[in-house]
């Protein structure tokens, strides 16, 4: 077994999915991409897959009904060990809980929710499926960031559900925070203000992994997405914020340490 694949602490990011309209046109955009194989998922909520590196699980992608038409964008699950008292808390400390609990079949129980800024964000009480089942290698996910307007008051929000310790970086023009769990960086939130997309308003970041930036940028033109913010070096290594065919927005990193 994985490191990424035990049970995570509550809190810990454990799981990354997208719901679209092109189930199989999406599957082809990231197989190519990223090199990923799919296999069968919980069908509850409508036909489901799952995305496999060496036949290990690293993130989920389903369909929508035809009928909706809803923003297209990847969701960062939080793990629990108990989703109906987590949901609750949730909306005692104001945010909201848009679906479930509900069962997943075998694998687990889930929920989507918002907190008070909006972004949306699921939980997941592992049951058969814990989650993420590989992590440091290309097409995988490795880290998840809250982008927000500015950070000190959806700080609290997440450390009163989740337990986190927060580390700021204290800066007159800088506004992020890093998320702890038992001494360990798990996620982040970082404060862009004006900067904020205004079509998208507060939302979770995916960071997936890749052996080149450079290349894998060129790699999502070629396959009909998009670039939003070209390479660039950062703190952690060669990151690109780009967009697959259907618009949903992830981050692309090669990590200093490969």
């Amino acid at each position: 077994m994985t490191e990424a694949a035990v049970r995570r602490t509550p809190g810990t990011p454990c799981w990354v999915s997208l719901i679209v309209h092109g189930l199989s046109t999406t599957q082809k955009f990231y197989a190519e991409l990223f090199g990923w194989e799919f296999g069968p998922g919980p069908q509850q909520l409508g036909p489901y897959v799952r995305a496999l590196i060496d036949g290990q699980e690293v993130a989920g992608i389903g369909q929508l009904p035809p009928e909706r038409h809803l923003p297209v964008a990847w969701t960062t699950y939080l793990a629990t060990d108990d989703a109906d008292v987590t949901a609750e808390t949730i909306r005692s400390c104001g945010g909201t809980v848009a679906v479930g609990p509900l069962d997943a079949g075998e694998a687990g129980r889930l929920a989507i929710a918002s907190d008070p800024s909006g972004a949306v964000f699921g939980i997941w009480q592992a049951a058969a499926h814990l989650g993420t089942a590989l992590a440091r290698v290309p097409g995988t996910p490795v880290w998840n960031e809250l982008v927000t307007r500015e950070t000190s008051t959806v700080a609290k929000f997440y450390q009163a559900v989740f337990g986190y310790d927060a580390e700021a970086v204290v800066s007159a023009d800088f506004d992020y925070q890093t998320l702890h769990l038992n001494g360990r960086p798990v996620a982040s939130l970082r404060g862009v203000g004006r900067a904020l997309p205004r079509d998208r308003g507060p939302h979770w970041m995916t960071y997936f992994e890749v052996a080149d930036t450079d290349v894998a940028t060129a790699r999502v033109v070629d396959l009909g997405g998009q670039v939003l913010q070209p390479p660039r070096d950062g703190s952690n290594g060669r990151v690109a914020t780009v967009a697959d065919p259907e618009g949903a927005a992830f981050t692309i990193v090669r990590s200093e340490d490969r």
